[in-house]
């Protein structure tokens, strides 16, 4: 007698299943409600120069795909503690990398003004003390270092480059889906910068904005690159990590704000 196959296993947890699935329906839902709240987050934090809101949205990013997936969803994801070290390491110099090209091309094409993305993000630090010594220096580097690579890269990797992502492959393959959410990962990032804050009010850079989305682009297409090479989302974050990383050190030592 043949015994019955065994159920598929099933991605999302049994509460959210009559709402969500990989499919791309879900990926919409959850790029409009991420995105738009992230976007007025973050824009609101540029006036007022606190940015704890956005920090804590981040640890929601990362604790989503926790609460609504199962242990295989997390697993489809790419949540795997084992990563190919290789990878993982190839993964690290791949975002500082991407970092050092954009802030070379950023001085190159706009000096050392407000429409260098580097040099606006630095104006955003705005607890930092006048005239810090090189010890005073060096501790607030390592707050907002250890910050820049925890709740940004776990937080948007696990979403954009694990649930989003799956979210699209089942409908339009691997790289149609990397593609998807690096658009949308880039697209998020303008409220950082390209729509800036300044004295006079908002204001729209239209070629330091579209240099910055091409950039943010291909990095994300880097880290979907570090995921697939580590054999896990840790790989991406990894990768995300040292980007950040390395955009900390230029501005604490490249700009020396």
């Amino acid at each position: 007698m043949t015994s019955p196959l065994a159920p598929p296993p099933t991605d999302f947890r049994r509460p959210f299943r009559r709402w969500f699935a990989f499919d791309v329906r879900t990926g919409l839902i959850l790029l409009a409600l991420f995105g738009v709240t992230r976007f007025a987050l973050v824009m609101m934090a540029n006036v007022t120069r606190d940015y704890g809101l956005v920090s804590v949205f981040f640890l929601a990013m990362a604790l989503t795909p926790l609460l609504l997936l199962t242990r295989p969803g997390r697993a489809r994801i790419g949540l795997n503690w084992r990563p190919r070290l290789k990878g993982l390491g190839l993964g690290v110099l791949l975002g500082a990398g991407c970092c050092a090209a954009m802030i070379a091309t950023a001085a190159l094409l706009f000096g050392q003004g407000e429409d260098n993305a580097f040099v606006y993000v630095a104006r955003t630090y705005s607890a930092l003390p006048d005239g810090m010594s090189d010890s005073l220096r060096l501790i607030m580097f390592a707050v907002f270092a250890l910050i820049g690579m925890t709740f940004s890269p776990i937080g948007e990797e696990l979403f954009y480059r694990g649930l989003v992502h799956e979210s699209f492959v089942a409908r339009l393959g691997e790289n149609r889906a990397a593609l998807i959410d690096a658009a949308a990962f880039a697209l998020v990032h303008l409220a950082h910068f390209g729509l800036v804050w300044r004295a006079a009010g908002w204001a729209l850079l239209p070629w330091p904005a579209l240099w910055w989305l091409c950039g943010l682009f291909a990095t994300a297409l880097a880290f979907t690159w570090a995921r697939r090479a580590s054999g896990s989302i840790l790989g991406a974050v990894a990768a995300h990590a040292a980007f950040n990383l390395m955009m900390t050190a230029w501005i604490f030592y490249g700009l020396r704000v």
